[in-house]
């Protein structure tokens, strides 16, 4: 009989199951570790593992036994069909109260079907979102846990031992990992769901900056690099800002920036598309989050846009005029509160699903678990989680009193730069989109009663009138529709 030494296995040695094995075994974790290609884990153990404490597995029974009780099971592998073969091979090995882990990118429904099937077999299932990419994974990620409960004792110390540190806001001798219990079911792919939705939008308002200063201001990569190095000294300090910033100052072999040879076509997994179809099903208006995913989609039509580009005019003069380091302050502040407002419609996102879930989720909690480790790690995040600090059941982060004054003192900039950009024909999806929502949100009306209207006038959908909320009425507006409203018809 094999002696179990191993605190958990990790199936998967791609990068990502690499790194995470690596990080695990720094921290004092003694990792089992298994691939479907076994001749992988020899070469991981003879070349990137050699000289740590790292186990091999030559099968699923061998990597099993030489677990410790209760058995911790971790998967990185592809979402999808690769997970649930793997469940469905592990359970028979395994025991009442053994843990399997799934730190890829799967769908929450599937979580959330999973945690189910596998605790009818006495099994705790987790599904973790797991965000940094390689280097995170290798230094510190930032996880985000959830699903069967009664796992995390088990985990925790693991998790938040490999997880990325970060000061308190506050105290900045207190140290807290970028990790905590999300919640049940499928809430810890759900907010790694989010978080990728964000991260889409985040990097599409950075995009449209850069746009703007290129083409508007006719600045060069190495001008705009330094922009982005002295944004990232203030609120704007981030990850993605950080990195914008290196990416171009970069040149190639022939000393001319590399990012302007790369093809403007951009590439997308599905979990930003995921966070926009969600927040669809729930009537929840992710804006910001939707037209970045819609821009990816159209930087893809890429023959279209060469063939229009021969065709369609724009303004005759597409140059700004101005007083350029003015504008590009403009510029900053518009980024900024665009932001704040791509946050707010993702936290709204988590409100309703915590709703219609059952879910109890940390919204400040989960700032935090982002505030180091993943890609969209950035000082703003420590004033979310200020926010939902100072009053937990905060129903939208534009009424919180540190972001209300942060937006009325960008709000002239970001409408300068918006209608500036739509004169000289630059697009700018998200800096358009957020700024509509922050006006559609802080109206006491809007238009939808002209559309209830038309909706009862071709449909009989009927209508609530202002002094009769609850109450739907139905009108004959051309006296011979009719008085019968519809309650089935949907158009």
């Amino acid at each position: 009989m094999c002696e179990k030494t191993g605190d958990i296995a990790l199936i998967g040695l791609a990068v990502m199951g690499q790194n995470l094995i690596l990080n695990m075994n720094d921290h004092g974790f003694t990792v089992v570790a298994y691939n479907r290609t076994v001749s992988k884990v020899e070469d991981f153990l003879n070349n990137e593992a050699k000289g740590t404490k790292i186990i091999g597995a030559a099968s699923l029974k061998d990597m099993v036994n030489k677990l410790k009780k209760p058995r911790r099971v971790m998967l990185l592998v592809k979402a999808g069909s690769a997970v649930d073969d793997f469940i469905k091979q592990l359970l028979p090995l395994l025991e009442r109260g053994d843990i399997i882990i799934d730190g890829g990118n799967s769908q929450y429904e599937d979580t959330e079907r999973r945690v189910k099937e596998c605790k009818s077999q006495g099994i705790l299932f987790v599904g973790s979102g797991v965000s940094g990419g390689e280097e995170g994974a290798r230094y510190g990620p930032s996880l985000m846990p959830g699903g069967d409960k009664d796992a995390w004792p088990h985990i925790k110390a693991i998790f938040q031992g490999i997880a990325a540190k970060v000061n308190d806001a506050k105290d900045q001798n207190i140290v807290e990992p970028c990790c905590d219990w999300v919640g049940d079911g499928g809430s810890g792919h759900y907010v790694k769901m989010v978080h990728n939705g964000i991260e889409y939008g985040d990097m599409q308002l950075i995009c449209e900056a850069y746009q703007i200063m290129k083409s508007a201001l006719g600045m060069t990569p190495d001008e705009m690099a330094d922009v982005f190095e002295e944004w990232n000294k203030g609120e704007l300090d981030s990850f993605l800002i950080e990195i914008t910033a290196k990416i171009l100052k970069y040149k190639d072999t022939d000393g001319l920036p590399l990012v302007e040879k790369i093809r403007d076509t951009a590439g997308q997994k599905g979990t930003g598309k995921w966070t926009a179809i969600a927040g669809l099903d729930k009537g929840i208006p992710v804006t910001l989050i939707a037209e970045s995913v819609f821009a990816r989609c159209l930087s893809s039509l890429k023959s279209d846009r060469l063939e229009a580009a021969k065709l369609l005019r724009g303004p005759a003069d597409a140059r700004y005029h101005g007083d350029k380091a003015q504008f590009i302050e403009h510029i900053r502040q518009a980024l900024y509160a665009s932001k704040i407002v791509s946050y707010a419609q993702g936290f709204m996102l988590f409100r309703e699903a915590a709703k219609v879930y059952g879910w109890s989720l940390n919204y400040g909690g989960i700032a935090l678990m982002w505030r180091g480790g993943c890609i969209i790690r950035s000082r703003f995040l420590g004033d979310i989680k200020n926010a939902f600090d100072k009053n937990p059941g905060l129903t939208n982060l534009l009424l919180d009193e540190f972001f209300t004054e942060a937006i009325h003192r960008c709000q002239s900039s970001w409408r300068t730069v918006v209608a500036t950009a739509v004169q000289l024909g630059v697009p700018t999806p998200c800096f358009s989109t957020a700024l509509a929502f922050y006006d559609g949100f802080r109206s006491e009306r809007v238009s939808a009663n002209l559309i209830q209207a038309q909706r009862d006038f071709f449909g009989a959908h009927t209508y609530e009138l202002e002094n009769a909320p609850g109450s739907f009425v139905h009108t004959n507006w051309t006296g011979t529709g009719g008085n019968v409203a519809s309650s089935t018809y949907n158009a």
